[in-house]
């Protein structure tokens, strides 16, 4: 399974993203400005789109349609183009 073999890497991301919510935590019991706490948040949303759209990725590359291995030109357009509107899409 893809996810076990990027199980290190996954779980850093996720520590990372652990680390920022507790960040805005922090804020919010310092009673800082609501401007800071909803910068706070929104990387905490960049991150956890990061992380999905990593996810994603591999499982398409994994489990539907690798473009660097399908013989279909038609078919691998296809997964590379889909994989690019979810990196797009989470941005």
């Amino acid at each position: 399974m893809h996810t076990i073999k990027n199980k290190s890497k996954l779980i850093g991301r996720i520590r990372r993203i652990r680390g920022q919510i507790e960040a805005v935590e922090r804020a919010l019991e310092a009673e800082l400005g609501c401007a800071d706490v909803l910068m706070l948040v929104a990387s905490v949303r960049g991150a956890v789109n990061g992380l999905t759209a990593e996810l994603l990725e591999d499982h398409i590359r994994h489990h539907v349609v690798d473009p660097a291995r399908e013989q279909d030109p038609e078919k691998a357009k296809g997964a590379a183009d889909l994989i690019d509107v979810v990196r797009t899409y989470l941005k």
